[in-house]
């Protein structure tokens, strides 16, 4: 059997990286080597093109929580454990446990839109400096942000779900909706938590440390994390298609698909379980996923990663495989990355740019100014979609990320643009739970999520 592909083989914060060049330090300088390093000619007779390898680093502005980052997960959540796919496929209550925490998460995430490093992205293939997409991200930014740019999401998308055995997929947010229909007490508590504002709240991680309260986190990819919560009262549907029609075992025998009163799943089934359409950590990644990943490094002349620290053995051999082949390679990323003397320890030292870049900055607060000072330098005084006045842009406030995408995909990329939240970071949940536990009247979910917190009203 194939080793699986995604692991997670560090949790630790790498060591910091060299800026390079060195006046790449500030933004206008690390404008200036990226200029440089995307209009100069490529070496060794390879494509004039460049390829883009990105991770959760660029979903940050956008409200999404990573994990290695200057706030993720893996640092301010040393307790945390993603489940693993095996896990997954062998224990009902692994999946109880999963989709509870998903069905809290998936508002957020739903609503979510790209940021501007996102559609600068866009603008640099609009300009014909990126030719395409490798993007271990989840939450579906690229494709919508630059539906006519080549994108292969190597992990796989939130936006469906997929049966283990039919392979058939499903809209997520059609999911949801059976979800918060199997479980009423969650979906109510789910409507209060988003009618009180709790997930557009910026301090919510501030209150609960003054409260000296357990954390209510929220995770990457849409895991809130709820301390105390029953998940084993939570409930989730069995893959239509197979209740109707049930897959066959390797034996020719009809797996059995069977569920409650209400259209849950119960555990004497042998098959019918839906999973996210992600490739969760200890799963293997499609060969056709594989296979076109690395065809869009072999068919490019350099490589820019953006907000990953290349942790994961699947980004990793991709950065690996275009150092190899003598590509320059630019990393836009705060924080180390992982083998990062691999990428850049045989640099010129008065290189500016053209050889390779390391910068430390945010990919929101460099890429947009990158494309502002490429559109000077080929047509001054224009700009990109993204700069133009809001009445002038396509407007898609309040419409969520994944129900307009089809409808986007015959427009040109530069006339497209969403109107941006100013979301500094996403509302963790715990804030929420301790203001209404402390300040607010009793709610009735308290006793059925189970006791979330010792504490005494009044």
């Amino acid at each position: 059997m194939r080793p699986a592909s995604i692991r997670i083989p560090y949790r630790d914060k790498f060591p910091s990286p060299v800026t390079l060049p060195p006046t790449a330090a500030s933004i206008p300088g690390a404008i200036d080597a990226l200029l440089e390093f995307l209009t100069a000619r490529s070496p060794h007779g390879l494509p004039q093109s460049t390829v883009v390898l990105s991770g959760a680093g660029l979903s940050v502005a956008s409200g999404l929580t990573d994990y290695r980052g200057e706030n993720g997960t893996y640092r301010v959540n040393k307790t945390y454990r993603p489940i693993y796919y095996s896990e997954f496929l062998a224990n009902h209550a692994a999946r109880k446990r999963y989709w509870a925490r998903s069905f809290l998460g998936w508002t957020t995430l739903h609503n979510a839109e790209p940021n501007a490093g996102h559609f600068a992205v866009r603008d640099l293939g609009q300009m014909g400096l990126v030719n395409a997409i490798v993007t271990q991200n989840v939450d579906s930014f690229h494709p919508l942000a630059h539906p006519q740019l080549r994108t292969m999401e190597l992990h796989g998308y939130l936006r469906a779900v997929k049966c283990v055995m039919c392979k058939s997929e499903f809209p997520r947010d059609s999911f949801q909706d059976d979800l918060a229909r199997l479980n009423p007490v969650w979906a109510e508590f789910l409507r209060e938590a988003i009618a009180e504002g709790a997930f557009s709240s910026t301090d919510i991680l501030k209150q609960s440390e003054k409260l000296g309260a357990p954390a209510i986190r929220s995770n990457p990819d849409g895991d809130v994390e709820v301390p105390g919560a029953q998940y084993q009262t939570f409930r989730y549907p069995a893959c239509p298609r197979c209740l109707v029609s049930p897959t066959e075992d390797a034996m020719g025998r009809k797996h059995k698909v069977e569920v409650d009163g209400d259209g849950a799943w119960i555990p004497t089934s042998t098959g019918g379980v839906l999973k996210p359409a992600v490739v969760q950590f200890g799963e293997n990644i499609a060969d056709h996923v594989k296979d076109t990943a690395q065809e869009y490094i072999d068919q490019a002349g350099k490589l820019l990663v953006l907000g990953t620290s290349l942790a994961t053995y699947s980004a990793w051999r991709l950065a690996k495989s275009a150092k190899e082949r003598g590509m320059p390679i630019a990393i836009v990323n705060i924080g180390g990355v992982r083998g990062e003397e691999t990428f850049h320890g045989d640099l010129e030292p008065g290189q500016f740019g053209a050889q390779g870049v390391r910068v430390e900055l945010p990919t929101h607060a460099v890429l947009p100014r990158l494309v502002e000072k490429l559109w000077d330098e080929v047509s001054p005084g224009a700009r990109s979609a993204a700069d133009t006045p809001a009445s002038n842009r396509l407007q898609t406030k309040g419409v969520g990320v994944f129900k307009e995408m089809m409808s986007l995909i015959d427009m040109e990329p530069i006339k497209m643009n969403i109107a941006m939240k100013n979301v500094a970071g996403l509302a963790d949940m715990r804030s929420i739970m301790l203001f209404w536990l402390r300040f607010f009247r009793p709610r009735r979910w308290r006793k059925d999520l189970g006791n979330i917190e010792s504490h005494r009203d009044g």
